[in-house]
């Protein structure tokens, strides 16, 4: 009987090539028709949304990697299993690298807007998995049989042994190359930088104020007041980035609307651009948490957009859907009273990120992003509450997202050593669309004090703040913060999780004076 190791590793062998092949198969069907990818995707949809939490808070932006690194294992272990299954019963192998295509097939015609395209990858590849370690497991028991004839011909099985293990490695050597191949040619034929690069996006019809230098406190550790593209947060569910040419992107609008409507990217353009300066929370923010960014967007009225086609009585939910299928909804009452909501084509001062939507997406302020940011935006339906629920809203969470009022320490760091004497203590807070109109600090539960508010630069921003401790002594000490919005609701101390519908508490840090 074959050594437990060898078939294996065979299985590993077959595995590498089944992936490989589906890799160079979704050159032409898309990148995230391939196996791994197809797999992940269904996963996230599938995945509770208490793990779904669980993995954000503990692995932060990092969850993506995570959870294709936890596919790969997985794959490696049934693939070896397979090797095992197959020197004993090469049925038994090959129905298990068939039922690997068939998980893979299952997955991809899953997706929201897949075709039967989609199927081909994982299709080739249970195939290719199944050819491949029935193949391998057939040379490597021919090499274990023992030969007929005189002592010299011992160097028979040693030959074949040797052609089994090249075999092998060959595989796996093509595997890689090809699989690594595939994922770049697929990548290259998606690739939009040239086209991204080549829009010149307007100027703005209606610019946004200019934010007051006293809004930007001078205090190091305090984030900017603008957060840089590359620093903005990116929490969604797509592996692959959806990857547009913004020549061949056209966005619908329909619904409950008198005048369905069908605009092109330089029609887009050529309407009246706006600035806006809104931060932006993620609903999956803890208590203190980095999921929070401002940014200067430019993009076309969408309150302007939904009037020209001409909202319906009865309508309640704009659901904007993506590129890859993800929809969310936001209420339309919210849309049309007089916020300034955008068709979003540029951030900070340069067009889109793909990252972050290109070429368009929506910002409506006030809410968190998953009830008014859909990136990759393709379609607008003006509809009611009953006849849809967005993603998240079938998955539990809250269906309005407002964004609650929040505030953060910033300065110092948790668990910072700082000199006794004066202490700088500074952050950040929001309540989009409401504003804030104080902050407030605490330490070790003594009275609350006022802490000096930056310059208001609009209710859609956050608001920096910083409070003077006077008297630090040496200890370990804790520190509290809360923020009033401008229609007087304090920020509760009552802690909740993010799930359903956003993290409530105050924030705390310890520090150790010296």
């Amino acid at each position: 009987m074959l050594h437990a190791a060898a078939a294996a590793v065979i299985g590993l062998a077959a595995a590498s090539a089944s992936v490989a092949v589906g890799e160079l198969v979704a050159v032409m069907s898309g990148p995230q028709s391939a196996p791994v990818i197809a797999v992940g995707s269904a996963a996230i949809d599938l995945t509770p949304t208490w793990l779904k939490e669980y993995a954000v808070r503990t692995f932060g932006t990092s969850d993506k990697p995570v959870l294709l690194a936890g596919i790969y294992l997985t794959m490696a272990a049934i693939a070896a299993l397979a090797g095992l299954l197959t020197v004993r019963r090469p049925t038994l192998g090959a129905a298990g690298f068939a039922l690997f295509g068939g998980v893979g097939i299952w997955a991809a015609l899953s997706r929201p807007t897949a075709t039967i395209t989609a199927a081909l990858p994982s299709l080739t590849a249970g195939l290719t998995g199944a050819v491949v370690v029935v193949w391998l497991a057939g040379l490597a028991r021919r090499s274990r049989r023992p030969l007929a004839g005189p002592p010299d011909a011992t160097s028979g099985p040693v030959s074949s042994r040797r052609a089994v293990l090249v075999a092998t490695g060959g595989t796996m050597a093509a595997a890689a190359v090809a699989g690594v191949g595939g994922r770049r040619l697929a990548d290259s034929r998606s690739d939009v930088t040239a086209a991204r690069n080549a829009v010149r996006i307007p100027p703005a019809a209606t610019r946004a104020s200019p934010v007051p230098p006293a809004a930007r406190p001078a205090i190091a550790g305090l984030p900017s007041f603008y957060t840089p593209n590359a620093d903005f947060y990116r929490v969604d569910t797509a592996l692959t980035l959806p990857r547009i040419d913004p020549r061949d992107w056209s966005l619908r609008v329909r619904g409950l609307v008198d005048r369905p409507l069908l605009i092109s990217f330089d029609e887009l353009l050529r309407r009246p651009l706006e600035e806006v300066d809104h931060t932006l929370s993620c609903v999956s923010n803890e208590v203190g948490g980095p999921y929070v960014g401002t940014s200067r967007w430019l993009g076309a009225s969408l309150p302007a957009l939904l009037r020209e086609a001409g909202v319906r009585s009865g309508a309640e939910q704009l659901v904007g859907r993506s590129k890859d299928g993800m929809t969310i909804g936001t209420p339309l009452e919210a849309v049309l009273d007089g916020r300034q909501a955008l068709l979003a084509v540029a951030m900070n001062g340069e067009t889109l990120p793909v990252a972050h939507g290109f070429p368009c997406r929506s910002v409506v302020p006030g809410f968190y992003g998953y009830t008014s940011a859909t990136k990759w935006l393709v379609d607008l339906e003006v509809t009611t509450f009953a006849a849809h629920d967005p993603y998240w809203v079938k998955r539990g969470w809250d269906r309005t997202g407002a964004a609650k009022t929040t505030s953060r320490i910033d300065v110092p760091a948790p668990f910072a050593r700082v000199a006794a004497g004066d202490v700088t203590v500074a952050g950040t807070a929001w309540a989009t669309h409401r504003g804030i109109a104080a902050v407030e600090v605490r330490v070790d539960g003594g009275p609350w004090t006022q802490a000096r508010l930056a310059a208001d630069a609009g209710v859609d921003l956050w608001r920096q703040w910083s409070y003077d401790w006077t008297g630090a002594r040496p200890g370990t000490h804790r520190i509290e913060v809360r923020a009033t919005d401008a229609g007087g609701n304090v920020q509760t101390e009552a802690r909740a999780t993010p799930f359903p519908s956003g993290s409530t508490g105050w924030h705390s840090t310890v520090v150790i004076v010296t």
